[in-house]
This record gives structure tokens, sequence and C-alpha cells, in this order.
């Protein structure tokens, strides 16, 4: 028995927004996910982890980051992470994985 691969690529490479807008981050993924990260970078930090969906169920960052929630489409294989009214603090590099990437975190 073998696994299908699955891959997840972002809907697109950049998004520009103005202070107070609200911000969609798009992923889509072949094949089937269960559960869904998202981490944000900063430049000359290691990635945080920002908020997770597995199997219906959404768990936060702790403590939670504001302002951030997911939207996750089964049927479209799609994901959204929602960035409400965005702050010059938002401007990061933002991965969508389909499993845990930072290390020495177990739970998240």
């Amino acid at each position: 028995m073998f696994l299908q691969d699955v891959f997840i690529t972002p809907k697109s490479n950049r998004e520009f927004a103005l202070e107070g807008d609200n911000v969609t981050l798009s992923c889509n993924y072949s094949g089937s996910a269960r559960d869904i990260h998202w981490y944000r970078q900063y430049a000359g930090s290691p990635p945080q982890f920002l908020i997770l969906e597995d199997s219906g169920v959404t768990t936060p960052a702790n403590p939670p980051v504001p302002g951030i929630t997911i939207k996750h489409r089964k049927k479209e294989s799609h994901v959204d992470l929602i960035i409400s009214s965005a702050k010059v603090s938002d401007s990061a590099l933002y991965y969508c994985a389909l499993q845990p990437t930072v290390t020495g975190n177990t739970v998240t």
C-alpha cells in the first residue's frame, strides 16, 4: 500500500492591502488533506504557528493571534487564512502547510 502524494500551492505569490483592510490568503491542495496549518515568518525570525484546522476543529496559536481566522472548504480543496483589519505588523511571509513544520512543537 502507498500513500497518495498531496500538494499544496498558494493562490497568489503576493497580496497587497491597506491598513484596516480584511485580507484573505488562499491555498489549494490536491488529494485529501485532513489538517491545514498556517504560519507566518518575519525576516530573520523562525516561522510562527498561527492556526490549524483539523477535521473541522480549529486550533489557534497559544496565545491566539488577534484577527486571524481560517476557512477550510474541503469540497473545493481550498483553505483561506483571513486577516481582519490588517496592520503594518501583519506584513510577513505566510505559509500554508499540510503537516506541522515548526520543529520542537509536537502539538501544533
